[in-house]
């Protein structure tokens, strides 16, 4: 039994009335009466920028603009176009601040300034070394960087964290934090904290050892590194750290979790996205996968992979943690983002953080203490049969476990997860969460793993396919509150895509069938699409130039994981392929080219 919980009453009235837009992106946004809010820390006025991948730190993406809305959608057209020359997936957003959108590219991880006409203001090619393209697990990508203090605030495959004055593309400062030969790669956004640039590794599947670094903002420094396994003094565990159930409390758990000297390769990488809450002082984020994916190899919960962290970004300090899934056995990294909301919970306003999860629950949690408040599938779910709140443990089918020489068949969801990487949505007008998820199964056979230094150390051979109904994709609108769905919109191919909310009541993402949909953010009704030269992985921004014109913008460019097949010319033969994504989009070919490009949009 799938258990699904609610967090006040589950009645809802669907005629209850939701505030029209605003005449004026500049009033005060007004929220639906007994639904869930940003918290009050947001400014309740937009200005009209997009300086981070998330919007804001509550990781929302939502923005209050509204001269684009639900009405005039339908006559959006191409502004402008600007071709990165690139044909790995482009899964970044792009940022505007003031006069200038500002694109970073995957490898080579160039940066380029331009004005709103198209044309090139600066362009900044950074040295990126060639060998860190072989190492990258899933493709060569980079999700976007950071405006803040005048900066533009990156970083490169090869492990460096830069910084540039975002006036000329000057280089300030350019910082390795990372180690090639180990298998380290880097593909996150980073986040800007209290003069703080926070940034984590890639390499899970190449035994390499997790972390969040911290570095000065003003002269690239490391201030800091929290480590996701090991001794407690490297994990920055100590005398305040209270995880809120019983199973993740106890000295030096991440190595006492682990078979001797395992935790030094064990993976839990940060590579996802990272939020933060100015009134509590804290940082959250989730770690990735333990190494190899084969849980035989590994017995033990295997701390602190797959772990919710809520830290503070002064020092690192841990203050709390939760462990998702203890000795993860289908590769469901814990990265995906935190939306930091304020909800509802038995007639009484809490602190929560909603984490839609690769494991298919979209879990609520309190931010100040790790508690689970709920955890409802919003997929096909058939290896647990739900979350204990008591506990926070899942109730894992015992069938379902793979392991050495074991083929494991119809593991739903499948490796990429109910949602992999691709960022949700939040809209205060209508209280939803807007979710771009995966509609995929797996088999699963577990094989040796040897650790060389450098190479893939996995484990286990995978085959995905299409979920129930033979559809890849969907894009779910979910109340958070009554932990359930309110629409869907099923498509061919994973929704791979982020996707943002405005106040004009308009949501947007992108297809890997190269369609750009606009859709009523009320009722999920198509309501604009436009198909641009190749399949969409990137993330969808809005932002407003002085003259008060609006506009959207979006990269095309199929890769990533799910689109490596295309972006990587492998054969489609070859269902391991692409850790087993290459057997669920063998027809991709057919229906997307390759090749980078930024689509900006306005009316006319």
């Amino acid at each position: 039994m799938i258990i699904s919980f609610c967090l006040a009453s589950c009645i809802q009235n669907d005629d209850q009335a939701v505030p029209q837009a605003s005449n004026t992106a500049n009033e005060p946004v007004h929220y639906p009466h007994n639904q869930s809010q940003p918290p009050s820390w947001l400014p309740d006025r937009e200005d009209g920028q997009w300086t981070m991948p998330a919007k804001n730190y509550a990781s929302t993406r939502y923005s209050g603009l509204d001269q684009i809305n639900s009405e005039n959608v339908k006559d959006l057209k191409v502004a402008w176009t600007f071709s990165t020359g690139l044909t790995p997936g482009h899964e970044a957003a792009p940022v505007f601040v003031e006069d200038t959108l500002y694109v970073v590219t995957p490898y080579p991880n160039a940066v380029y300034a331009l004005t709103l006409d198209g044309s090139k203001k600066w362009e900044y090619k950074p040295d990126t070394h060639q060998e860190s393209q072989g190492l990258a697990c899933c493709d060569v990508v980079n999700r976007g960087m950071v405006y803040a203090e005048g900066k533009l605030f990156f970083n490169t495959l090869d492990n460096h964290a830069i910084a540039l004055d975002a006036k000329n593309g000057k280089e300030l400062w350019k910082t390795k934090v990372g180690d090639l030969k180990r298998g380290e790669t880097m593909t996150m956004a980073p986040l800007v904290v209290k003069g703080k640039m926070l940034v984590g590794n890639s390499g899970g599947e190449m035994g390499v050892r997790g972390w969040l670094k911290a570095l000065d903002t003003k002269t690239g420094e490391l201030l800091w590194t929290a480590y996701s396994t090991g001794p407690d003094k490297e994990v920055l565990i100590g005398k305040d750290f209270k995880p809120f159930y019983s199973q993740d409390q106890g000295e030096n758990l991440g190595v006492a979790s682990w078979p001797p000297d395992l935790w030094k390769i064990g993976g839990g990488t940060v590579w996802g996205w990272l939020s933060y809450d100015p009134e509590l002082d804290l940082i959250y984020y989730g770690t990735g996968n333990p190494g190899p994916w084969n849980p035989d190899i590994r017995p033990g919960d295997n701390k602190w992979t797959l772990t919710v962290f809520a830290r503070r970004p002064d020092d690192g300090s841990a203050i709390w943690a939760y462990q998702i899934e203890p000795h993860d056995l289908y590769d469901y990294d814990g990265v995906n983002e935190s939306l930091l909301l304020d909800l509802p919970v038995n007639g009484e306003k809490r602190k929560v953080l909603v984490r839609p999860e690769r494991n298919g629950h979209v879990y609520v949690m309190d931010r100040t203490s790790g508690e689970v408040l709920s955890a409802s599938t919003y997929v096909p779910v058939n290896v647990t049969e739900g979350v204990d709140l008591k506990t926070g443990q899942l109730r894992k089918v015992k069938d379902k476990q793979p392991g050495t020489n074991k083929t494991v068949h119809n593991i739903c969801p499948a490796a990429p997860g109910g949602k992999d990487w691709q960022p949700s949505a939040y809209s205060p007008r209508t209280g939803l969460i807007y979710l771009p998820h995966n509609n995929l199964c797996m088999d699963m056979h577990g094989t040796q793993a040897n650790y060389i230094a450098g190479t893939p150390y996995v484990g286990s051979d995978v085959k995905m396919f299409a979920g129930p109904g033979g559809h890849r994709g969907v894009y779910t609108a979910w109340d958070p509150v009554a932990g359930r769905k309110v629409w869907n919109i099923e498509e061919s191919f994973p929704v791979w895509s982020g996707t943002m909310a405005t106040a004009g009541d308009v949501v947007f993402y992108g297809t890997m069938d190269r369609w750009f949909k606009a859709i009523d953010a009320k009722t999920g009704k198509l309501l604009w699409k436009y198909r641009v030269g190749s399949g969409i992985v990137g993330q969808p921004v809005t932002f407003q130039d002085k003259n008060g014109k609006q506009y959207v913008a979006i990269f095309s460019g199929v890769g990533g994981w799910s689109g490596a097949i295309v972006s990587g010319g492998l054969d489609a033969r070859d269902g391991t392929a692409a850790l087993g994504f290459a057997n669920a989009m063998k027809d991709l070919s057919q229906h997307t080219d390759k090749g980078g490009q930024l689509y900006v949009f306005s009316l006319p």
